[in-house]
Parts: structure tokens; sequence; C-alpha cells
């Protein structure tokens, strides 16, 4: 079953595909259908991983970085949303 991902760039919403054997999460697919460059954003998130145990901390700094590059509102779609479509 194909999943959906929805999010907002720059005040717009917009809807992708989603796969786990392209994409390591949604964050690396919408930069991808966005052409954003994240790989700064993967290697300092590589050395917070090391240096901390804390998954809040890890999400946190996700969050704030793409909020940075006008990315909101970040999720999957649900299967009753797929439908109302």
């Amino acid at each position: 079953m194909a999943r959906q991902v929805t999010y907002k760039y720059k005040r717009q919403t917009k809807v992708i595909n989603f796969s786990f054997d392209k994409y390591h999460d949604v964050h690396e697919a919408v930069a991808a259908a966005e052409g954003v460059d994240i790989s700064s954003f993967l290697a300092m998130e590589k050395q917070l991983a090391m240096s901390t145990r804390d998954k809040a901390t890890l999400k946190e700094y996700r969050a704030k970085e793409f909020q940075r590059l006008g990315f909101s509102d970040i999720r999957f779609l649900k299967d009753e949303e797929k439908e109302a479509k």
C-alpha cells in the first residue's frame, strides 16, 4: 500500500507519495520533492545522534531546522483523509 505525506512549504500545502525504499524518513522525502539540499543538516543530525541519547533532542532539532527551511506540518496522510480527497 502506497503512503502519502502532506506538508506545507512556504505556506503552500502539498501531498507527495512516500516509500521507505527511497527515503529514510518523511523529512528527506519532502526536502527531495522541493529540491532542498539537506546534506549539511544530515551531517549535523548524525553528530548530534552520536553525542546524545535523548530522542527528544533529535526530534526538536529536526523540527526547528525544517521550520527554518520553510517546511511545516509534515505528516503521513491517514486513510480517511485520502478517501476524502
